[in-house]
């Protein structure tokens, strides 16, 4: 295998953390993605990847590899491209499964900016809160945030995403500010709703990880809704920071209990591992990764 596959293969294991997902998904035995990697990383004298019980991490210099790579690869398949060894001219219709407001706020006002480079692609949403079956449902991408679950699928980590915890002046006023975690117990607290249960609360306190189950009065499955709840003064949210900043920049909100914020949740683009990955869908996911990369809120941490 040349360079050039071996470099592709660390990056899928990177973006999976899992020699066996890359093998099922390459057609490529466990033993010989293990080995490869491993007589990359003789070759190149350092340890990329950290291995323990719980899967594949990257080490400082497998991140820097990573990048680099990344970037020669991106660019071979651009240069093939543009001698027609793969579409030279990107067209068709591309499926794409993501969320309401994250789709709304941060990919949707930028679309104008893709469909003037690609005149022949065209773009349908799959908008929902669920995690959609892609090959069921003839989607072609999702776009995901957090830890990855579904083994039959291919990702490509093209961003990031930090939490706020954030309330209105208003409701400070009357409830004052907490000032550790155990403070949130006693105020209102805005849920986002997932399954008929409230989504934990994620903090990283002094002796580590902490999850908070978020009681009050208010709750809702859609992320628009709570920033409007807790733009009202109704309580405390806790979210995505691409919602809140804003908010929060023009004094409509205050940033409370920085020093315990998590750190920052990948966002994955994904498709399926069964399917050759379409120029339609490449250039698509390499506007996506562009895009994140300018904005301080979602760029790669």
């Amino acid at each position: 295998m040349d360079r050039i596959e071996v470099m592709r293969m660390f990056i899928r294991v990177a973006d999976s953390g899992n020699f066996s997902k890359v093998a099922r998904v390459t057609g490529v035995s466990q033993p010989t993605v293990s080995k490869l990697i491993a007589g990359l990383e003789e070759r190149l004298g350092v340890q990329l990847l950290r291995r323990t019980s719980r899967g594949l991490s990257l080490t400082d210099a497998g991140e820097d590899f990573y990048d680099s790579a990344s970037a020669i690869v991106e660019s071979v398949d651009d240069v093939e491209a543009r001698v027609g060894k793969r579409e030279a001219s990107p067209s068709g219709m591309i499926r794409v499964a993501l969320s309401p407001a994250f789709g709304r706020m941060e990919i949707v006002p930028h679309l104008p900016e893709f469909l003037s480079r690609y005149p022949d692609v065209s773009v349908e949403f799959d908008v929902s809160q669920r995690y959609v079956n892609l090959v069921e449902e003839g989607l072609d991408v999702a776009i995901r945030v957090g830890p990855l679950s579904d083994s039959a699928l291919m990702a490509r980590r093209i961003g990031s995403m930090t939490y706020l915890t954030t309330a209105a002046p208003s409701y400070l006023e009357k409830a004052g500010a907490p000032r550790t975690l155990d403070d949130l117990k006693g105020h209102n607290c805005i849920a986002f709703m997932s399954r008929d249960a409230a989504r934990p609360w994620e903090f990283v306190g002094p002796e580590g990880p902490v999850e908070f189950i978020p009681q009050g009065r208010v709750r809702s499955n859609d992320a628009e809704y709570l920033r409007a709840a807790v733009l009202a003064g109704l309580g405390i949210g806790h979210n995505a920071g691409w919602l809140y900043a804003r908010d929060v920049a023009d004094g409509r909100l205050d940033s409370l209990l920085e020093e315990f914020a998590p750190p920052p949740f990948p966002i994955h683009a994904v498709w399926s591992g069964s399917r050759r990955l379409a120029g339609k869908t490449r250039v698509f996911i390499d506007f996506l990764a562009e895009l994140f990369a300018d904005n301080p809120l979602l760029r790669v941490r």
